[in-house]
């Protein structure tokens, strides 16, 4: 079969199998041939093809985030997340408070505190309230999207604060990267392939700029061994974003065209302003309901009342998209 053939065989099986299912979640996407045609056998050692494959992912990914230092490890963004709280952070933390992931960023602060002589004290502070925090503290840790609330923390305020007060910063990007910009402001930062990336799940990253202080007596935990690539690695989570960001923007323009179309449609229901609209997902105080048996509405962790909906649903249309997923939904105020 030549390439084009398979391509074109690939582009009939992902249509058929995104025609299953119309998702209004928080990632993975809607399957694209891409994920597909880029997979390959691969192994992390002694295998030069596929040495090239990582090599151009990562480097596309620290374009991306501004970030030189960047671990791969096969797991979720939380896993990434409780390395780079055991690894990197120390002293006095401060946890921005904007809902159920950052809830969960203080359960590793705490937990990594309470096992570690790393850090020394923990506090909190709401999104909504940074400018009334003083004193001086070692890092802020904040989720940049917190999809549990349909919440974006705009990161330069964070960077802002983390300037004011001394700190450096360590971000969750797990809902935003891809999407939203200005990534290189964190001095961690820790994502997975999946949500705006458009991978298949299964790899998460953590970029850094300054080097980790803290020694790690766990194999796995500690972030030399993912550098160093002493387990196994997120192969084929890699090889599925190898041709995807490739051509990146367009596939975002689809999460673009979405939320732009949700914006307009629920105008009146809209529980947060632009400035804290994320390109990812949308909170509004209305009930939404499935208006057909394919579609798989987000239920976010936590609890919260009316409606989040999520608008990767149609990244395999890229700029083609219209929009037409969101006539799957109905609702009630």
């Amino acid at each position: 079969m030549t390439d084009a053939n398979l391509v074109l065989s690939l582009d009939a099986f992902t249509a058929a199998r995104n025609s299953e299912k119309a998702l209004f979640t928080a990632g993975p996407a809607s399957l694209l041939t891409e994920n597909l045609s880029g997979l390959c056998p691969c192994f992390g050692r002694g295998d030069p093809l596929y040495d090239a494959l990582e090599q151009r992912v990562m480097g596309r990914l620290s374009s991306l985030t501004g970030h030189s230092k960047i671990a791969r490890l096969q797991g979720s963004a939380s896993l990434a997340l409780e390395i780079a709280t055991l690894n990197f952070l120390a002293g006095k933390v401060l946890i921005v408070s904007s809902g159920y992931y950052s809830d969960r960023l203080h359960s590793l602060v705490n937990t990594a505190k309470s096992s570690t002589g790393h850090i020394r004290e923990v506090q909190s502070a709401s999104w909504t309230d940074l400018e009334n925090v003083s004193g001086q503290f070692d890092w802020i840790v904040a989720c940049y999207t917190e999809t549990s609330r349909g919440i974006r923390v705009p990161i330069h305020e964070l960077r802002r604060l983390a300037n004011k007060v001394g700190a450096r910063l360590m971000v969750d990007a797990t809902a935003s990267i891809g999407l939203e910009d200005q990534h290189d402001l964190a001095d961690v930062l820790a994502y997975s392939s999946c949500k705006g990336l458009f991978g298949l799940t299964g790899a998460a990253f953590l970029a850094f700029s300054g080097e980790p202080e803290n020694e790690v007596a766990s194999l796995y935990l500690c972030i030399q061994t993912h550098l160093e690539k002493r387990v196994t690695g997120p192969y084929h989570a890699i090889a599925s974003l190898d041709r995807v960001l490739e051509n990146h923007a367009h596939f975002r323009e689809s999460v673009v065209i979405n939320k732009a179309r949700f914006l307009r449609q629920m105008r009146g229901q809209l529980t947060q302003p632009e400035k804290f609209q994320p390109l990812l997902c949308t909170h509004v105080d209305a009930v939404l309901r499935s208006a057909a048996a394919t579609a798989v509405t987000y239920s976010p962790r936590g609890n919260l009342s009316g409606s989040v909906v999520c608008h990767l649903g149609e990244a395999h249309l890229g700029a083609l998209a219209e929009g037409k997923i969101l006539e799957l939904l109905d609702w009630e105020l």
